[in-house]
């Protein structure tokens, strides 16, 4: 019986005629560095240029992706790989395939994603003219800083098109995406997973084709921005809703009693109802933190986060009702004063509009926030409700 494959070097081609038999060539270079069994394929995703003959001409085994997009024949083809670890690459002949000893080596390791790093700070090199000035200085230095930042992820290049996995840690991913976000996706599940993750410098080359890449920067930029925000609540909702909340918070108790001179600028009632409705904006947001939380969590789109677990072992349902209920009877409270005091002047003109709305405008806000806070309280048991699935009759 022939010895099981343990390397799948991974490509995705739409149109690559002019650099896949180089790639080809350096791929089996790099799976007799490797020294294990390994197979080439070539996820070919509706070329029309003679791609695929190439691929079977050199020996490759290519499988068809009819699906459109990166995530679509990357999924196609993991889901054809025959072997235990899949290096994925693209087919332009900016990575270098017979690099793939390094990889493999840190599989033998125990790492279950090995990521290239292009980027100097990870010891990585990119050749002149091998990287648009944008995505060397600005998109991926600074994307990678913000995954780093929201994910703890220990890699240095996030968007490393060169890297490796292990089939039975990329199936527990459970990947979602079809498009320019499934790399990203495969990093941040990877990192919340507590997967162990390895990077090895990588040189990337200038592309040898003769048409423009399929990567559109900012297009795809923003695309990989938008995904890291949306799986982080945390930097999306949490952060910016607790500084919106302290911020207000600190300049409506301030400006509740009486104006404020800073420096040249006079702060009075105008300035109290901007920072009452920064309470309330960011109130909202730190709400939408625990919602999206929650429900990701819920459908599996996020691990179980102990940390959230205890908060709501402290705060329950009941408490989070009877703190929203004090909240609105002071708001309450104040209003009922101020119209005691509307009262006084025979419901009339009042000595001072300024004094008047110090009161109504807090007055208004609480009532609102301990609203806010019943039924986010209510809503946010909702998403946190267990499904249960039903059992066939009889079982």
């Amino acid at each position: 019986m022939s010895e099981p494959l343990q390397l799948t070097i991974l490509m995705p081609c739409l149109n690559e005629a002019e650099t896949l038999a180089r790639c080809i060539e350096k791929a089996k270079l790099g799976i007799q560095r490797a020294g294990v069994p390994g197979e080439i394929l070539i996820a070919d995703n509706g070329s029309t240029d003679g791609s695929p003959a190439i691929a079977e001409k050199l020996g490759a085994r290519v499988v068809a992706v009819k699906d459109k997009g990166y995530g679509n024949a990357l999924r196609g083809g993991i889901a054809a790989a025959q072997g235990k670890y899949i290096l994925m690459g693209d087919a332009d002949d900016s990575y270098d395939f017979s690099e793939a000893d390094r990889f493999v080596k840190k599989f033998h390791e125990g790492y279950d994603l090995v990521m290239g790093c292009r980027l100097p700070i990870g010891g990585g090199t990119i050749m002149p003219g091998a990287m648009p000035w944008k995505n060397r200085w600005l998109g991926n230095p600074v994307l990678s800083f913000i995954g780093r930042l929201f994910f703890k992820c220990p890699a240095h290049d996030f968007h490393a098109g060169l890297r490796a996995f292990t089939k039975d840690a990329l199936e527990k991913m459970d990947l979602q995406t079809t498009g320019m976000e499934f790399a990203s996706e495969m990093v941040i599940k990877a990192t919340l997973k507590k997967f162990r993750i390895a990077e090895v410098p990588i040189t990337l080359h200038k592309d040898g084709r003769s048409r423009p890449p399929h990567l559109k920067p900012w297009r795809d930029g923003w695309r990989h921005l938008r995904f890291m925000l949306i799986y982080s609540p945390r930097w999306l909702f949490l952060m910016p809703g607790l500084l919106l909340s302290a911020l207000g918070i600190i300049f409506s108790a301030a400006l509740a009693v009486k104006d404020l001179q800073l420096g040249g600028i006079q702060l009075n009632v105008g300035t109290l109802m901007m920072a009452c409705m920064s309470v309330v904006v960011g109130f909202q947001l730190v709400a939408f933190a625990f919602f999206t939380k929650v429900f990701a969590i819920a459908e599996g789109l996020l691990p179980e986060d102990p940390k959230l677990a205890q908060v709501f072992k402290i705060f329950t349902l009941e408490k989070g009702i009877i703190a929203g209920l004090l909240v609105l009877l002071a708001g309450l409270a104040i209003f009922l004063r101020a119209l005691w005091l509307w009262r006084q002047a025979d419901f009339g003109l009042l000595p001072s509009t300024a004094e008047n709305l110090r009161r109504l405008i807090p007055a208004a806000t609480l009532m609102l926030l301990g609203v806010q806070t019943v039924f986010s309280s209510f809503f946010m048991s909702v998403l946190g409700l267990k499904t249960v699935k039903r059992q066939p009759p009889g079982k």
